[in-house]
C-alpha cells in the first residue's frame, strides 16, 4: 500500500493541544506522511502564535494561511471563513494530499471542510457529535456532514453522529488526543518551572509556589455584545478574592476584542496585584499548571476535558460549554459578580475530584494514526437510514 499523505489544518491556539499526539503519531507512522496546515489566528502574536510552538515541537509546517480579517464581530467571523475557503482551496489543490483532517467547531474549521469536500478529498472530523449550544455547535454538526471519516471523544458523542445519518462502520470513539498530554503530565506532575520568567506577560508579579487559580475566559459567540462586561465580573470576583491568578487571553470568536478591551482596561484601572495575563503556553507546560492550580475558573472546553481527567475542579461560567458531557469535576456558575466569587470559594476547600476517563485514557494519537493507515478514504456517502 502506497504512503498515505493527511493533511491537518490547524486554525488556532487551543486546536493545537487537542490534535498535537495524533499529528505526532501520524508522523511516525511508516504508512502515514504528515502534512500541516496552519492558519488563522495560530499565525497571529495578539493570540499566543501558535506556530512558533508547533514549529518547536518538531513539524514541519508545509503551508501558512493568514485569512483573519479585523473587527472580531459576527460579520468579520464570516469573512474570515469565506476567505478561508478560497485559499485552503489553493493549498489543497498544491498539495494534493489523500485527506485532509479538521478539528472541532471553530468557525474556520468549517472553511476547511468545504475546501476539501468540493475537491473530492475525503474529510476527516476530529471532535464531532459534541453539544455546546451556540454556533460552534451548528458548525460542528455541518462538518460531521461534510466529513467521511469521525474520530469522535466519547460514547455520548458516537451515538449522536450515528443519529445525525453517518455510516457506523465510520464513525470511530478514539477519545481526545489531548488527554494523552494530560496522561503525560500525570507521569510527570511536577510543576518544574517559573511561568513568568518562562513566558513573561504582563501584570502582577506573583508565584506559583502557594495556592493559585487559573483563568481563560472567551467571548460567547451568539452573546459577543456582552463580553466585556461578562469578563469584567470575573475580574472584579478575582481580585476581592486576592488569590494568585494565572489568567489567559481569549480566543479569535466574535467578541473577542470586548473581552480584551475589559481585560486592558481593568488591567490599566484597578491595577489587580494578584492576576498575570499570558497569551499563550506549551500545552503540556499549560496542563502541568493546571494540575497544580487550586481550580480553573472560565468558559473554556479544557475545564470540561483535560481538567476531568486530571481532577482539576472548575467553575464554568455561563452558557459556553452549555450540555457538554462532563466530569464531577466542574461547578456550574451565571455570569454574576457574586455566584462567580462563591463559586470560587467552594471549589477552593473543594478537594481533588475522581479523575474521569469521559473524553479517553491517553492512547488516542496512536489509535488515529492507526486507523488512518488502513481505513477505506471515501468521499462520498449517503445517508444512513
Amino acid at each position: 500500500m502506497s504512503i498515505r499523505k493527511i493533511c491537518a489544518v490547524i486554525t488556532a491556539r487551543p486546536s493545537y493541544s487537542r490534535v498535537k499526539t495524533a499529528l505526532q503519531a501520524i508522523q511516525a507512522h511508516p504508512k502515514l506522511k504528515l502534512q500541516l496546515v496552519v492558519a488563522g489566528s495560530a499565525l497571529l502574536d495578539r493570540y499566543g502564535n501558535a506556530v512558533d510552538f508547533i514549529e518547536k515541537d518538531g513539524f514541519t509546517v508545509n503551508e501558512k494561511v493568514f485569512m483573519v480579517l479585523e473587527g472580531e464581530n459576527k460579520t468579520a467571523m464570516a469573512k474570515t471563513t469565506g476567505l478561508g475557503v478560497m485559499e485552503l482551496a489553493n493549498v489543497f489543490f498544491n498539495l494534493n494530499p489523500d485527506a485532509v483532517l479538521t478539528i472541532a467547531d471553530r468557525f474556520e474549521t468549517i472553511a476547511t471542510s468545504i475546501a476539501a469536500a468540493y475537491q473530492n478529498i475525503p474529510l476527516i472530523h476530529l471532535q464531532g457529535g459534541e453539544v455546546t449550544g451556540n454556533i460552534d455547535e451548528k458548525v460542528r454538526h455541518a462538518n460531521t456532514k461534510l466529513a467521511d471519516i469521525h474520530f469522535v471523544t466519547s460514547e455520548d458523542a458516537k451515538a449522536r453522529v450515528q443519529k445525525l445519518g453517518e455510516d457506523p462502520d465510520f464513525v470511530f470513539n478514539t477519545g481526545c488526543p489531548s488527554i494523552d498530554i494530560a496522561a503525560e503530565v500525570l507521569e510527570n506532575p511536577a510543576l518544574d518551572f517559573n511561568p513568568i520568567e518562562k513566558y513573561g506577560g504582563v501584570g502582577a508579579s506573583i508565584s506559583a509556589d502557594k495556592d493559585y487559580i487559573v483563568v481563560m475566559q472567551h467571548p460567547v459567540t451568539t452573546e459577543y455584545h456582552q463580553a466585556k462586561e461578562d469578563v469584567q465580573k470575573t475580574l472584579r470576583a478575582v481580585d476581592k478574592l486576592g488569590i494568585p491568578t494565572f489568567w489567559f487571553w481569549p480566543n479569535v470568536d466574535a467578541g473577542a476584542d470586548g473581552t480584551s478591551n475589559g481585560i486592558r482596561s481593568y488591567r490599566e484601572i484597578e491595577k489587580p496585584e494578584n492576576i498575570h495575563f499570558f497569551k499563550n503556553m506549551e500545552p503540556r507546560d499549560f496542563l502541568r499548571l493546571l494540575l497544580n492550580s487550586k481550580c480553573l475558573v472560565g468558559n473554556s472546553s479544557v475545564g470540561i476535558r483535560e481538567c476531568a481527567f486530571l481532577g482539576v475542579p472548575v467553575v464554568n461560567i455561563g452558557t459556553r460549554q452549555n450540555k457538554r458531557l462532563r466530569g464531577n469535576n466542574v461547578l456550574d456558575v451565571s455570569y454574576n459578580e457574586e455566584a462567580i466569587r462563591e463559586g470560587i470559594e467552594a471549589q477552593l476547600h473543594h478537594p481533588k475530584n475522581k479523575r474521569s476517563s469521559v473524553y479517553g485514557n491517553g492512547n488516542s494519537g496512536k489509535q488515529i494514526a492507526d486507523i488512518l493507515a488502513t481505513v477505506e478514504l471515501r468521499y462520498h456517502k449517503t445517508i444512513s437510514y
